[in-house]
C-alpha cells in the first residue's frame, strides 16, 4: 500500500530533516513540505477537489485524492499546532494526523489526542518511532475510508490478500503446495510473504535451503511491529520471496499465540500484496486464527480414505470453534492418478467445502531430487506438479498474467495427469472407469477423462499398449505413481 504523506513544517531545516526520514520509509510518497497552517489546508481541499473528479468519490470530502497521513510540526503557524489538529479532523476525517512535538509528556499526548491525532512523535526524530506512527495512522486512514464510501481502490485497510494451507493430516503435500503458490505469484511480478506458522515442526526452510537466525517468534513479544522490525525478521530469499520461518526450537513455538499471530499478519499484509500462510496439520491458537483471518482458507488431502476423514475432521473442528465455515473453505486435491477410486466430487461430498477445478497429479519423482537438495526452486517447468500448482494459482487469482488468463479459459493449457495432451473420445467410444457422479451428469475432470481412455483389460498397465502412446520412461510423459 503507497502512503501518500503531507508535512505541514514552518522551519525549514526541520522540514529537511523530516523529508529525508520519510524517503528512507518503504512504500512511502511524501510531498513537499508546507509551511504554514493556511496552505496546509489549502493543500488539502485542493486535493479533495480533484478526488471528487473521480466517478468513486463519496463521504464528506472526497477522499480519493488525499494523502493517508498528515504531519505537523507543533511550531506551525499561524494557527497553533492543536487547533490545526482539530481543523483538518473535522474537515478531511479520512486523513490521519500525527503531532511532531519535542514536549511528548502525557498531557500534550492527550491534548492531542482529544484534538483528534491519530499519534504523536517526540523530537529529536528516530526513523523507528516516525514509521510506526507513520504505519498505523494510515491503516486506520485506509479503513475510514472504506466507510466512508470510497472506491474500490481504496486499500481497505491491509491492503494484501492472506491465503492459508493447512493439512488435513501430516504428509499430504502442505509444505510443497504452500511454497509453490507463494513462487507462482512471485513469478507473476506480485511481492510475496511466505510465513511458516507451523510452530513446531515447519519446514519451509528446508524446502528452500535457508540457514536463519531470526523466525516469527522475534515478533511475538512485540506491541507494535515497526517496518524495520519487520525487516529484520523475514528473510529476503534469492527468488524474490520474503519468508519468515518458523522457529528451529519447536518449544518457543509457544510464544506466538493468537494476538501475535493478527498483529504479524496484519504487518505483513501492509507490505505484501500476498502472504501464504503454511499452517501444517495441527491446530494452534495462532494457525487458528491466521484460517480465521484469511481472505483463501485451502485445505489439501490426498484421494485416500485415511487423509478424506482427516480433512471431514478438520472441517468440522474449524465450524465447532466457529473459525471457519465448510462452504467458506476450499480443497485441494493433491496426488490424483487415473486409478484413484476415489474423485475430486466424492471429497467434496464427504467434507461439504467448495473443491479447486484444478488437482494436483502424483509425480513423487518430479519431486524428489528438488525436495533431496532443498531446492524446490528448482523444480523443471515441464513438471506437471509445477504446472498444476501454477494452474492452482491462477485459479485462486495470485497469478494475474495473460499466459495465466489463457490458460484458464483452455482445457489444452491445463496440465494433465499424464503430461500429454488431451484427444477428443466421441460418446461409447470405449467402456471407461468414470465415477458415479460423472456417470449422473457431472462434468468429468482430468483424472475421469484419463480413466475413460484406460479402460479395458490393460486399465492397470502402463505403456504404449495401455496409453496409446510412449512408454513410462519417455520424457514426454514423466513417470505417476498409481
Amino acid at each position: 500500500m503507497t502512503i501518500r504523506i503531507l508535512s505541514a513544517i514552518g522551519d525549514p531545516d526541520a522540514a529537511r530533516a523530516v523529508s529525508s526520514l520519510l524517503h528512507q520509509l518503504p512504500d512511502a510518497e511524501p510531498a513537499p513540505a508546507v509551511a504554514d497552517s493556511t496552505a496546509l489546508l489549502a493543500a488539502l481541499a485542493r486535493a479533495g477537489a480533484q478526488g471528487a473528479e473521480a466517478p468513486a468519490a463519496a463521504g464528506p470530502a472526497a477522499v480519493e485524492g488525499l494523502p493517508e497521513v498528515v504531519l505537523v510540526h507543533e511550531r506551525i503557524g499561524p494557527a497553533p499546532a492543536l487547533e490545526l489538529i482539530r481543523e483538518v479532523a473535522l474537515r478531511f476525517p479520512a486523513v490521519g494526523v500525527v503531532l511532531i512535538t519535542a514536549d511528548a509528556g502525557p498531557a500534550l499526548f492527550s491534548a492531542a489526542m482529544d484534538a483528534g491525532a491519530r499519534g504523536v512523535v517526540g523530537l529529536p526524530l528516530g526513523y523507528d518511532e516516525l514509521a510506526a506512527r507513520v504505519q498505523a495512522a494510515a491503516q486506520w486512514a485506509a479503513g475510514v475510508r472504506v466507510h466512508l464510501g470510497a472506491g474500490p481502490e481504496a486499500a481497505p485497510g491491509p491492503a494484501g490478500t492472506l491465503v492459508t494451507v493447512t493439512g488435513a493430516k501430516g504428509g499430504v503435500g502442505t509444505t510443497v503446495t504452500a511454497v509453490h503458490l507463494a513462487l507462482a505469484a512471485r513469478t507473476a511480478g506480485r511481492s510475496v510473504a511466505l510465513v511458516d506458522l507451523d510452530l513446531q515442526s515447519g519446514d519451509v526452510a528446508s524446502y528452500l535451503d535457508v540457514q536463519f537466525r531470526r523466525s516469527i517468534v522475534d515478533l511475538a513479544g512485540i506491541q507494535d511491529i515497526s517496518v524495520r522490525v519487520l525487516q529484520d525478521a523475514v528473510h529476503a530469499h534469492h527468488t524474490g520471496l520474503g519468508l519468515l520461518l518458523a522457529p528451529e526450537e519447536g518449544e518457543r513455538g509457544e510464544e506466538v499465540d493468537d494476538r501475535a499471530a493478527r498483529q504479524i499478519l496484519g504487518a505483513l499484509r501492509s507490505r505484501y500484496e500476498v502472504v501464504l500462510v503454511d499452517c501444517g496439520s495441527q491446530m494452534q491458537s495462532a494457525n487458528a486464527a491466521a484460517v480465521e483471518l484469511a481472505d483463501t482458507a485451502l485445505l489439501v488431502t490426498t484421494p485416500d480414505v485415511v487423509a478424506v476423514r482427516a480433512a471431514k475432521r478438520q472441517v468440522r473442528l474449524w465450524d465447532r470453534l466457529q473459525i471457519r465455515k465448510a462452504e467458506d473453505t476450499t480443497t485441494v486435491v493433491n496426488r490424483l492418478t487415473r486409478n484413484t477410486e476415489i474423485q475430486p466430487p466424492l471429497v467434496a461430498k464427504a467434507t461439504g467445502t467448495q473443491v479447486a477445478r484444478t488437482h494436483v497429479p502424483a509425480a513423487f519423482k518430479e519431486l524428489q531430487p528438488c525436495v533431496d537438495a532443498g531446492r524446490m526452486q528448482d523444480l523443471d517447468n515441464r513438471s506437471t506438479v509445477k504446472q498444476a500448482l501454477g494452474a492452482l494459482a491462477a485459479e485462486l487469482g495470485l497469478v494475474e498474467s495473460p499466459a495465466a488468463r489463457q490458460g484458464r479459459g483452455s482445457h489444452r493449457a491445463r496440465p494433465t495427469l499424464t503430461g500429454r495432451k488431451r484427444k477428443a473420445i466421441a460418446p461409447g467410444a470405449a467402456p471407461g472407469t468414470a465415477t458415479a457422479e460423472g456417470a449422473a451428469g457431472a462434468a468429468p475432470g482430468p483424472a475421469d477423462r484419463a480413466g475413460a481412455r484406460s479402460g479395458g483389460r490393460f486399465a492397470g498397465r502402463r505403456g504404449p499398449a495401455a496409453t496409446g502412446g510412449a512408454g513410462p520412461f519417455d520424457a514426454a510423459g514423466p513417470y505417476e505413481e498409481g
